[in-house]
């Protein structure tokens, strides 16, 4: 038997069905570009919340994700899909294990 979810985990339960849901939204709109750009949005509110709890560490954080995608996405135009190949592997696992369970 099952013990009964508390409110916490009911509490993540709905926001993982909200971020489903307008992620779903997002790609019937306008595609992988609408999906690309909802969870930019999403991303930029939590970096928001993270500033107001004061940490500010988050913007470095940030910075380090988007200078790494910016490098790899250079070494792929350059012909070397390597490093894009080993970023999605790595993202996909770490989603897969980490990520919320939709």
């Amino acid at each position: 038997m099952t013990r009964p979810l508390s409110s916490a985990e009911r509490s993540i339960q709905g926001r993982n069905r909200w971020l489903t849901e307008e992620e779903r939204k997002a790609i019937e709109s306008r595609g992988e570009i609408g999906r690309m750009e909802f969870w930019l949005r999403v991303t930029r509110s939590e970096i928001t919340r993270e500033i107001k709890a004061g940490r500010g560490d988050v913007i470095t954080a940030f910075t380090l994700v988007c200078r790494l995608f910016k490098l790899v996405l250079e070494k792929r135009q350059a012909g070397d899909p390597r490093l894009f190949d080993h970023l999605m592997q790595y993202a996909g696992t770490v989603l897969k294990q980490h990520g919320p369970r939709h």
